[in-house]
Parts: C-alpha cells; sequence; structure tokens
C-alpha cells in the first residue's frame, strides 16, 4: 500500500492526551499515523452515512427496506 505523508498542526492538549493515551496502551510513537488514519476513516464513514440518512429521510422506510430485501434476495 502507498503511503502519503501529512503535515497537521493539534493543539497541545490533543497532542498531550494522543501519547498519553497511546502509552497507557502498549502503543508507540509511531502508532499515532494509524490512530489518525482510523480516526479519519471513521469520521468520513460517518459523514456519509449522515448525508445518506438526510438524503433518504423524505423515502418510506419500510419502502427502502423492501427494495434492498429484493436486491439482495436476486
Amino acid at each position: 500500500m502507498n503511503r502519503v505523508r501529512w503535515s497537521v498542526v493539534v493543539p497541545e492538549a490533543t497532542d498531550k492526551a494522543l501519547r498519553t493515551y497511546l502509552a497507557g496502551t502498549g502503543m508507540k510513537k509511531g502508532d499515532i499515523s494509524h490512530f489518525v488514519d482510523e480516526a479519519v476513516q471513521l469520521h468520513l464513514f460517518d459523514l456519509v452515512t449522515d448525508k445518506v440518512k438526510a438524503r433518504n429521510k423524505q423515502f418510506n422506510q419500510d419502502e427502502i427496506l423492501a427494495a434492498i430485501e429484493e436486491a439482495v434476495s436476486h
């Protein structure tokens, strides 16, 4: 997997809290990248699902579930 380097700036309190958390779980300094990657992916997932939920709010929930059931049963 290809990697890219980011430069990010966070408040000192956030840095301290994250490093304290990682140290308490046995993780090392290099694990900050993994933590940030996972956090960004989770946040993006939440943003996308919130957008889809808002878009689909106008539709009847039972109709949506019936359409999904029909689509996956074929």
